[in-house]
């Protein structure tokens, strides 16, 4: 079966957790919506221990689907135009180091929230955008993903160093 001409595919990962509020904002009608008038064609969601499912959506020239777990989510950003990316380190460091467009979502919820500062760091390196579930849309519409910088690739100790530092460790 030939792939759709350039499939432009939205990857959301909330990782081995559950972070079922950004799963419902973004596999919601409006946010579909947006996506699809933004030029994707797919929406898949790697929903983790969520209690959510969302709806499977098939139509012409955009559909909807979701796994749980799967060994390893590499090829699914690297087929990915852009993911949307709880604010896990390892997810985000994936993401930043395959140079794929990244939208950090925090999670409101865990009140530790150095998930915070690093995103707002990585964001004042131009890395990366971050929102809430509460923004997320808005910032979809509003972003411009051709003025992010790419990440320096295979420099783990810088960014373990970051790491270190946004967490107050040194």
């Amino acid at each position: 079966k030939k792939m759709m001409e350039r499939e432009k595919c939205v990857f959301v990962t909330v990782g081995t957790t559950s972070f079922d509020p950004l799963i419902e904002v973004v596999s919601g009608r409006s946010t579909c919506k947006l996506l699809e008038d933004l030029g994707y064609t797919r929406l898949l969601l790697q929903i983790g221990r969520g209690q959510y499912e969302p709806e499977a959506l098939v139509k012409p020239g955009f559909r909807l689907d979701y796994f749980r777990f799967k060994d390893t989510i590499a090829e699914d950003i690297q087929g990915a135009s852009l993911v949307i990316s709880h604010a896990g380190a390892g997810s985000c460091l994936e993401t930043l180091g395959a140079g794929k467009p990244l939208v950090v979502v925090i999670n409101e919820t865990l009140m530790n929230n150095h998930q915070l500062e690093l995103a707002n760091q990585l964001y004042k390196d131009g890395h990366l955008y971050y929102a809430t579930c509460s923004t997320l849309t808005q910032l979809l519409k509003d972003m411009d993903i051709s003025k992010l910088k790419p990440f320096p690739p295979g420099q783990p100790e810088k960014f373990a160093a970051f790491l270190d530092n946004a967490m107050g460790v040194s």
